[in-house]
């Protein structure tokens, strides 16, 4: 039964069938892939939307690893809250509400092991100069919704998030500071490592 309206229309209008859940559980899995590769003990998520990503994230951790996902609208962290104390794991991830532009400045000095954006497609190349100033020297940078949609390699679209999506990508690719590539999932996801 669902526990407030939020979760009423999830089920009623946004039920996925086998393939949609499968599409979602290989990001999910990619992204434990990825963390468990290199060790990583502590996630920084731009976006937190429901929460899916911050808890395959945080199961990928050691018990002493954390997330801190950042997330503008107070309604969805709420709802992200409530699935990650379902999950268990409220002692390892932390939603701290507010425009991840205006709380990025605030993590300056601090160091993380990978960094996931999913979040508004505009600022995607400031996100992208972020994580670099953030991830330690051989961490990952990952992005999601590389393809936005075919969104990218359709010239005849050229629209402010499309073109913060290509920049991200075009920064992924070509800035010496990262060796980078897209991952061909079912919307992209960039994958890069802070040389």
């Amino acid at each position: 039964m669902p526990d407030n309206a939020g979760e009423y229309i999830t089920r009623l209008f946004s039920a996925e069938d086998n393939l949609l859940a499968s599409l979602r559980a290989d990001e999910g899995r990619l992204l434990q892939v990825l963390l468990t590769a290199i060790g990583a003990r502590r996630v920084l998520e731009v976006g937190t939307l429901g929460g899916y990503s911050a808890i395959c994230m945080a199961r990928a951790l050691p018990t002493n690893g954390s997330v801190l996902s950042l997330e503008i609208e107070e309604k969805h962290a709420a709802f992200a809250r409530r699935y990650i104390e379902r999950a268990n794991l409220s002692d390892r991830i932390e939603v701290r509400v507010g425009r991840a532009l205006e709380i990025l400045p605030a993590l300056d000095g601090q160091r993380f092991d990978a960094v996931f954006i999913d979040a508004d497609k505009e600022p995607m190349p400031t996100y992208f100069e972020w994580a670099v100033r953030l991830v330690r020297p051989g961490g990952l940078i990952i992005g999601d919704n590389a393809l936005f949609h075919g969104r990218v390699y359709d010239s005849s679209v050229d629209d402010a998030r499309t073109q913060g999506v290509r920049e991200f990508n075009r920064r992924m690719a070509t800035d010496p500071r990262v060796l980078g590539i897209v991952v061909p999932t079912h919307d992209g996801v960039a994958v890069a490592i802070v040389r």
